[in-house]
C-alpha cells in the first residue's frame, strides 16, 4: 500500500472504512436495514390538519457543491414595521425513520454521517439521506419548520415551532452564492429562476451578519479551523485546498445557531428535557492564557469568552496567515463540545465558544443523530403525547453520541493525513515553506502551506516555538498510516 496504486480513491476508500471499523462505528448498513429500506414507496406522506401547507413560498438550500443530504431550507419576508421574519425548515426524517426500527438502530449506534474525499459513510442509507427523507428540488416533503421575528438590529421577539410541508425551490451552493454576496459573481442559475429570490438571500446575508456581530459582542469565538479537501481527478488524487469560510457559510451557521436556539426554549418552556450541545468553560484556561502572553496579550485569571474573543480578532488581523494554527491550539485547549441532558429548572451550561446558552442541535437530521432525537422530542410536544425517550435513555445517549462523533472526527483526520501523505508520496525530497503547529514530548508538528498539509518533524531539532515559521524537507510518507516525515532543510 505505501507504494500506492494508480486509483487513488479505492485505497483511500479501504483505509476510511477500516479506520471507521477500529473505532466503533459500522461502515456498511447490516441486511435488516437493506430489507427495511425495500419497504418503502416513496416520501412520507400524512394528512393532519396540524400540518401547515407552506410549498408555494420561495424556499431554497445553500449546502456544499456535492452535498446531496439536504437538511434544512430558509425564507424570509419583511416585517410591517421594519425587521424579517426568517422561516427555517427542518426535514422530517421522523416520519419515515421511526425509532427502534433497522435503519435507527443503525443511526444511533454510528451517531453521525462520517464524510472522507474518497467515500462517504451516510447514517442513513441514501436512498432515505439523498431522497426520500432529503428537502431536494422541486419536491414536496414534511419539515419541521421554525419561524422567527427579528428586529432591525437583529434582536429575535418572537418565535413558533410547527409541522408544514415545503418544496425547495432553488437548491444553491455556498461558494457561488457567497461570490454573489460579495460582488464577484453572477446569481446562481437556480436562483435567477425563482422571482425575488435575490431579495431574498440579501436580506438572509444582512441579517446573519447582525447575529454574528452581536454573538461577537457577547464573546463568541471566531476560529478558522484546518479543513482541508481533497480534489480528484477521475480517481487519482490531484490537489488538497484548504476549504475557505465565506458569507454563504455564515449565513446558514447564524440562521442555524438562532435556530437551535429556539428549539432548546421551546423545550425548555414546555417543560422538557432536551440534549444540548455544550462546550463548558475551558478548563485549561491558564494553559489558553500562557498562549496568549506568548503574544504579547494578558488574559484576565477566570475564563472570559469576551477576552479571549478580542484576543482572536487581533491575531486574525495581524496574522492570518497562521491564524489557524492559532485557532487549532486554542480548540484543543478548550476541549471538544459534548452532548448533555439538560433538565427543567436544571443549571444551564451553554455553549462558550458559541456564547449563547440555549444551544442544541437539531437542524441537521438526516446526517446527526441527535438533531434526530430533538427532532422526536419536539414532535412529541407538539402532538401532546409523552416524550419518545426516557431520561436515562437521554443520558446513555448523550454519552454514547458525544464518543461517537469524536470517532467519527479522528476517522476524518486520519484520513486527511492519508490523502496529504498520497499527494505527497510523489514529492519526497522536495523543500517546502511551513509552521511550527505542535510541539511536545510525542514530538513536533508541522504544517506546510502548499499543499496544505500536516506531518512531522523528525531528527536532531534546535528548540521551537508554535507559530515559528520554517523551511522543511519532505523525507518519508505512509498513507496506510497517515504519517508524513519532514526534516529541517539546511
Amino acid at each position: 500500500m505505501d507504494h500506492p496504486s494508480t486509483n487513488h480513491r479505492a485505497d483511500l476508500a479501504t483505509i476510511a472504512a477500516w479506520a471507521m471499523f477500529s473505532r466503533g462505528l459500522e461502515p456498511e448498513f447490516p441486511s435488516a436495514v437493506q430489507q427495511q429500506l425495500t419497504q418503502f414507496t416513496g416520501p412520507a406522506q400524512e394528512v393532519d390538519a396540524s400540518i401547515r401547507d407552506l410549498t408555494a413560498q420561495p424556499w431554497c438550500s445553500i449546502d456544499n457543491d456535492d452535498s446531496r443530504d439536504l437538511d434544512q431550507l430558509t425564507v424570509s419576508e419583511a416585517l410591517a414595521r421594519g425587521g424579517v421574519r426568517i422561516f427555517v425548515a427542518v426535514a422530517d426524517v421522523d416520519a419515515l425513520v421511526k425509532k427502534g426500527t433497522p435503519i435507527d438502530e443503525h443511526a444511533r449506534i454510528n451517531t453521525t454521517s462520517v464524510y472522507t474525499s474518497a467515500r462517504v459513510f451516510p447514517m442513513l442509507p441514501e436512498r432515505l439521506s439523498t431522497d426520500l427523507t432529503s428537502l431536494n428540488p422541486d419536491e414536496d416533503r414534511l419539515a419541521l419548520v421554525s419561524e422567527m421575528d427579528f428586529t432591525d438590529d437583529g434582536m429575535l421577539t418572537r418565535s413558533a415551532i410547527y409541522r408544514a410541508r415545503v418544496r425547495n425551490k432553488a437548491q444553491l451552493a455556498y461558494d457561488a452564492v457567497s461570490a454573489w454576496i460579495e460582488g464577484e459573481g453572477e446569481l446562481p442559475a437556480a436562483a435567477r429562476r425563482i422571482a425575488g429570490m435575490n431579495a431574498q438571500l440579501r436580506m438572509q446575508d444582512e441579517l446573519a451578519q447582525k447575529l454574528r456581530v452581536l454573538r461577537r459582542a457577547q464573546g463568541s469565538l471566531e476560529f478558522e479551523t484546518f479543513q482541508p479537501r481533497a480534489l480528484f481527478e477521475g480517481e487519482r488524487i490531484a490537489d488538497i485546498r484548504q476549504q475557505p469560510q465565506n458569507r454563504a457559510r455564515q449565513l446558514i451557521e447564524e440562521l442555524m445557531i438562532a435556530t437551535n436556539g429556539c428549539t432548546a426554549r421551546f423545550l425548555a418552556a414546555q417543560g422538557g428535557v432536551s440534549l444540548r450541545r455544550v462546550v463548558r468553560s475551558p478548563e485549561r484556561w491558564l494553559r489558553i492564557a500562557e498562549v496568549a502572553q506568548a503574544y504579547g496579550v494578558t488574559l484576565p485569571g477566570q475564563p472570559d469568552a469576551r477576552a479571549l474573543e478580542a484576543f482572536l480578532a487581533r491575531q486574525h488581523r495581524t496574522d492570518p496567515l497562521r491564524f489557524p494554527d492559532l485557532s487549532l491550539v486554542i480548540v484543543k485547549l478548550m476541549g471538544s463540545g459534548e452532548y448533555v441532558v439538560e433538565r427543567p429548572g436544571g443549571p444551564p451550561i451553554g455553549h462558550f465558544g458559541l456564547a449563547v446558552q440555549d444551544y442544541m442541535h437539531s437542524t441537521a437530521p438526516n446526517r446527526r443523530f441527535p438533531d434526530l432525537i430533538t427532532l422526536r422530542l419536539l414532535k412529541a410536544v407538539l402532538a401532546g403525547v409523552k416524550p419518545p425517550y426516557s431520561n436515562d435513555e437521554l443520558d446513555e445517549l448523550a454519552a454514547h453520541c458525544t464518543a461517537q462523533e469524536d470517532a467519527a472526527q479522528k476517522v476524518e483526520r486520519q484520513l486527511r493525513k492519508s490523502e496529504a501523505a498520497l499527494l505527497l508520496h510523489s514529492r519526497i525530497g522536495q523543500r517546502f515553506d511551513g509552521v511550527v503547529t505542535g510541539s511536545s514530548d510525542k514530538g513536533t508538528w508541522v504544517r506546510i502551506f502548499e499543499p496544505p498539509a500536516e506531518g512531522r518533524l523528525t531528527g536532531d531539532l534546535p528548540a521551537l516555538k508554535v507559530g515559528q515559521p520554517l523551511r522543511v524537507k519532505l523525507v518519508s510518507t505512509s498513507v496506510e498510516r497517515g504519517f508524513i516525515d519532514f526534516v529541517l532543510a539546511r
